[in-house]
């Protein structure tokens, strides 16, 4: 009850730190601004960071859950992201236009990009910037582990693992195991089964 207690004052403490840099930035909806200080949060070390962090993403995002975690260095790009509840990642991420489930974990060095195709080469070759409109939503299910060093591009079903290193490039089931680059599926699971 006491730790629940604390943790409900830091959190406090951190939303009203972090609501002026949530004023300025429209709540999320002044572009420039927002990422302005998504990196700026991002940089500050140790629990205040966590915290920091949290309370920022809390005014700015369009969600995010009661008992979710963001560390060090991982930032958001898009205030239109979502996270579950519970939800951990780690440090050293960037975090494109996605939907994040209750309960997942995201380990250190991930990237999830808003969708496979942010640039596209103009009629000549030339290769064009990337748009708003381009970018597309990549949805991760409840309960799935996503390892070190995954880029995602695509969606992923709930309580999948995707192995360290892999690139999902195509959208992955629910209750799987997927590992490579491109991500391949190894082993599927009874969703009954836990």
């Amino acid at each position: 009850m006491l730790k629940a207690s604390l943790k409900a004052l830091l959190l406090g403490i951190s939303m009203a730190l972090t609501l002026p840099a949530a004023l300025v930035s429209g709540c999320g909806r002044l572009r420039g601004v927002f990422q302005f200080f998504a990196q700026a949060h991002a940089l500050l070390p140790g629990l205040p960071g966590d915290y920091l962090r949290t309370g920022y993403y809390r005014w700015t995002l369009r969600e995010f859950g009661r008992n979710s975690r963001i560390q060090f260095a991982s930032y958001f790009a898009h205030p239109e992201a979502r996270v579950g509840q519970g939800v951990y990642i780690g440090s050293k991420n960037i975090l494109g236009r996605t939907e994040i489930g209750d309960g997942c974990q995201i380990a250190s060095g991930v990237q999830i990009l808003s969708g496979a195709h942010q640039h596209a080469r103009e009629a000549d070759g030339a290769l064009g910037g990337s748009s708003l409109d381009a970018f597309e939503t990549v949805r991760i299910g409840a309960g799935c582990w996503i390892g070190a060093g995954v880029i995602v591009m695509a969606d992923i079903g709930a309580n999948t693992t995707v192995g360290a290193g892999s690139v999902v490039t195509r959208s992955l089931p629910a209750h799987c195991t997927a590992v490579g680059s491109p991500a391949r599926v190894l082993s599927t699971r009874d969703a009954d089964s836990g």
